[in-house]
């Protein structure tokens, strides 16, 4: 039995027939907004700086109207000061969003720092089948936050956006694959 159809016995019973083409259709969608995103990495983050901006602003908006919707509980002053904090931080990403992009290009190289030495201690603690990829991973996250580190703030106006392209690319290619996948199996 080879690992194709291992898969296809495995494939979730709820992928409608003709499902493939939703796939390859949003896939390519994707790949070709990494390709524009790409064209100019210094307005891609700006616009993944204003997407925060806009996610922070409709989570001060939803924690103001939970406020009042716990008021008898006797939390609605700490729902309220949540509320207004998240709306403030939605108000300052929105106004200096490159300023916005230099932290969250901080964070970025902060939290790789910290997966790849998870990884590296998951790996070395492990030592089974494939410890070596993960431990590979491990160290090609904490290179990848050295470089974003020791760039920074300079990459800040580009870094996030080249992320937003390589995520949108590599989502648009797997939805891809995997309609192709489904279509050779029928599906």
């Amino acid at each position: 039995m080879t690992t194709y159809t291992i898969w296809q016995d495995r494939m979730p019973p709820t992928i409608e027939t003709g499902a493939w083409g939703w796939f390859v259709g949003v896939g390519a969608a994707l790949a070709v907004l990494g390709m524009i995103a790409s064209t100019n990495l210094i307005l891609a983050t700006v616009v993944a700086t204003y997407a925060v901006g806009a996610t922070m602003f409709a989570g001060g908006i939803v924690q103001l109207v939970h406020a009042f919707g716990v008021r008898r509980r006797g939390w609605i002053a700490f729902w309220i000061v949540s509320g207004l904090l998240y709306l403030a931080a939605a108000a300052s990403v929105i106004y200096d969003p490159l300023f916005a992009a230099g932290l969250l290009t901080l964070f970025l190289a902060v939290s790789l720092g910290a997966s790849g030495l998870a990884r590296i201690g998951i790996a070395l603690g492990w030592r089974g089948h494939g410890w070596g990829w993960m431990l590979a991973s491990g160290i090609v996250s904490i290179a990848a936050a050295l470089v974003v580190a020791l760039g920074w703030p300079i990459n800040a106006v580009w870094i996030l956006g080249l992320v937003l392209v390589v995520d949108l690319s590599f989502q648009g290619i797997m939805l891809m694959l995997i309609g192709f996948t489904l279509r050779e199996a029928g599906i």
